[in-house]
């Protein structure tokens, strides 16, 4: 692995902002499908966004309104803008796609299928 970067998280205050960044100029598959997910300790990975390459983007309720998730297929960069942010959101924030020719254990999303992860990054909400 190793071929999908994230960056750009950290610590604000509730009511801030973040904007996550996911480099996957590296990874070799295809990409129609991408994603962002989080997990807090203990806890399984919860789907956040989505975007396909028809730019159709979908939500998790709790982030609705709030996070926007964009595409720059030229960069090959995905992005994550995260605005009014509460402690809630707290998590590890994984950038995700789908490899075809993985094995791995698949995790769903509205209905579609992600099996390959970057490494996480970390993001801190305080009250």
């Amino acid at each position: 692995q190793g071929q999908l970067a994230e960056s750009g998280g950290g610590s604000v205050q509730a009511g801030g902002s973040l904007k996550l960044s996911c480099d996957y100029s590296l990874f070799t598959g295809t990409t129609t499908n991408m994603a962002w997910f989080r997990r807090v300790p203990g806890g399984e990975r919860e789907g956040v966004a989505s975007i396909d390459d028809y730019r159709t983007a979908q939500y998790g309720d709790s982030v609705k309104g709030r996070f926007t998730i964009f595409k720059d297929n030229v960069n090959k960069t995905l992005y994550l803008q995260m605005d009014t942010l509460k402690p809630e959101d707290t998590a590890t924030y994984y950038c995700a796609t789908y490899d075809g020719q993985l094995l791995s254990r698949r995790i769903y999303f509205k209905g579609r299928p992600y099996n390959y992860w970057g490494q996480g990054i970390e993001v801190t909400v305080s009250s």
